[in-house]
């Protein structure tokens, strides 16, 4: 069974506050559970119990980004799919006297395609990471970052 979490109101030190805040992001967690985790290991004296902790805390931070890669994976599965249906069933057959100036003029595009891909990897840029963050401004109307 699944136990329920409480709400805890707590006030820092501004300086402790940013630490945690930093390390919240390096760790990719939330605040909240970077300090359930260090209460945890406080209140355990157990070593073996405070490796568990640890370790659960990993492991949801893991099945979050699980969740969220699943969501990628679908999104890209549903981009080609689309893509694939919607070339097959708008792009006539050509001639015979035309497909072998199409092949080799495919094949120059695909070189140019790869090229660019290659490129875009090496930038670290992410096509769906910039489509998330289109979507997230337009569902933002003032503009401002909504995290």
């Amino acid at each position: 069974m699944h136990k329920r979490s409480r709400r805890l109101n707590v006030y820092f030190d501004p300086d402790i506050h940013k630490q945690l805040e930093a390390r919240a992001l390096r760790r990719d967690i939330s605040k909240s559970a970077l300090v359930e985790t260090a209460v945890l290991s406080f209140l355990t004296d157990d070593a073996t119990e405070r490796q568990e902790a640890a370790t659960s805390r990993r492991l949801d931070r893991l099945s979050r980004q699980m969740a969220g890669l699943e969501e990628d994976i679908s999104i890209l599965a549903e981009t080609v799919s689309l893509f694939v249906r919607f070339w097959l069933t708008s792009t006539p057959p050509l001639p015979e006297n035309a497909r072998a100036s199409a092949r080799a003029m495919g094949l120059e595009r695909f070189e140019g395609f790869l090229t660019a891909l290659e490129r875009r990897l090496a930038t670290g840029d992410r096509f769906l990471r910039d489509r998330q963050r289109e979507v997230a401004a337009r569902q933002d109307p003032s503009g401002t970052d909504p995290a």
